[in-house]
């Protein structure tokens, strides 16, 4: 019997390499205990896996995909919109609250599509000076806004009273400070970046915090001046969406290529249909109709007011040389509907066409992901914007009806008297009110008394 040979190497068959030969148990436990490297956006990978057909994951069908992203979008559609309408009828700072959420939600949207290359070029403070530009904006805004509407309030108060009357230079001292410090910021060799940067910010301060804004004051102007505008450019997107399918055959502009001269007109047309009837409901109650004197008001407390002249039905005579010779009572508010939906229909869709053109540019998809299964936030309030703009614009212009208020008194007393000037307004009104029997002798007694001291 011959001895077996000891210590004797047996050519391998294979090559040396790790693919040409057969994973040992060994082999693979080492694999399987190395924690791996992380990779650039904080996530760890492994250098290697056992291979096993069973462990694969099964690819969705394109069909698959497209069901699973309709479903995600009509659950988040119907999430939002009962959000919305919860918000509406508890009251005014509650849809404020939302406006102000979208505001800063898409600027940091826009903000964040060319924020990428500040970090590749190590650049400081840019992302900080991005959001101290849409602080103090904000302020000076909100601050305008409040204010306009809460004067009576805010300039009786001894601690709001210095904020109020020096609100616009404060704030310009505000943005002077982010100003010098983006100027001391600037990087040699990064100028051109760092500009371009600058004017991309105030871009969107523009198009989105600023319009965004005026949104606002519609809704403290009355809950139908924010809510019709807003329903109409849902109506007649959707309605474009429609008649662009069943009968749509001229494409409309090449940013969006979806989108037909039909359904472009049809839509026209349906959401002008749609703000009639809308607007024969809305009008019935104060809820909508009023401006807001009460932040803590809803749809359950109500508002009362004084209706606006535009909502109070008012004759229209039809000359006799047509024929008719006819009077008829008509709401204004109906003829001023026809151009709220006119604005919605054919302009306010060019503000969708203006975020395609700055997606396309970006080489994007979606703004964000704000909102799963629809994208970003600004994706679906690229039309709101501009229309939220053009209703305080038009409302200010054609329907508002100025007259002097509490507040208005107040400030130009405040602003425009001395200390005995002010005093001698206060024994005037007292006197007055005497005269008409709403205070008595006594009172005015006591208010002359202590003017005297």
């Amino acid at each position: 019997m011959s001895k077996s040979r000891r210590n004797v190497r047996f050519p391998r068959r294979m090559s040396n390499s790790s693919e040409g030969r057969r994973m040992s148990i060994s082999d693979a436990s080492d694999i399987l205990s190395d924690p791996g490297s992380p990779a650039k956006d904080g996530s760890v990978t492994t250098p290697a896996t056992i291979p096993e057909e069973k462990s694969e994951k099964p690819q969705l069908s394109d069909y698959e995909k497209k069901k699973q992203t309709f479903i995600t979008r009509t659950i988040w559609t119907f999430v939002m919109i009962f959000g919305f309408f919860i918000a509406m009828f508890s009251g005014h700072i509650y849809i404020i609250g939302i406006v102000t959420a979208i505001q800063i939600v898409s600027f940091k949207e826009v903000i964040a599509i060319a924020n990428v290359p500040s970090k590749e070029k190590n650049l400081r403070f840019t992302k900080s000076l991005n959001w101290y530009f849409l602080a103090t904006t904000m302020y000076f805004l909100y601050g305008e806004s409040v204010i306009y509407y809460f004067k009576h309030i805010l300039l009786v108060d001894k601690v709001l009273l210095p904020l109020a009357t020096h609100h616009r230079f404060i704030s310009f001292t505000l943005y002077v400070m982010g100003f010098v410090f983006f100027v001391a910021s600037l990087q040699k060799g990064q100028y051109r970046f760092q500009f371009t940067q600058f004017a991309w910010t105030h871009m969107a301060l523009y198009l989105i915090v600023v319009q965004a804004h005026f949104v606002m004051n519609n809704i403290l102007e009355g809950m139908i001046w924010f809510f019709l505008p807003a329903s109409l450019v849902i109506t007649n997107d959707i309605f474009a969406y429609v008649c662009g399918i069943t009968f749509g055959r001229t494409q409309l502009i090449q940013l969006s290529p979806k989108k037909t001269v039909e359904g472009f007109l049809g839509a026209w047309i349906c959401t002008i249909i749609f703000g009639y009837f809308m607007t024969n409901i809305l009008m019935r109650y104060k809820y909508f109709i009023c401006p807001v004197n009460d932040l803590g008001a809803n749809v359950l407390t109500g508002l009362q007011c004084s209706p606006n002249p535009s909502f109070v039905p008012q004759p229209y005579h039809i000359p006799a040389w047509t024929g008719m010779d006819k009077t008829f009572y008509i709401e204004p508010m109906q003829f001023h509907i026809l151009v709220f939906a006119t604005f919605a229909s054919l302009i306010a869709p060019f503000g969708g066409f203006f975020a395609s053109g700055l997606k396309r540019t970006f080489k994007i998809k979606d703004f964000g992901e704000s909102i799963p299964g629809h994208g970003g936030i600004t994706d679906r309030m690229d039309c709101q914007f501009i229309m939220g703009f053009f209703a305080y614009m038009y409302y200010h212009s054609f329907i508002a009806v100025f007259k002097a208020s509490v507040g208005d008194v107040i400030e130009a007393a405040i602003n425009g008297l001395t200390v005995d000037e002010q005093l001698e307004v206060v024994r005037g009104l007292s006197k007055y009110l005497y005269n008409q029997g709403t205070v008595s002798e006594t009172i005015l007694d006591c208010l002359n008394t202590e003017l005297r001291r």
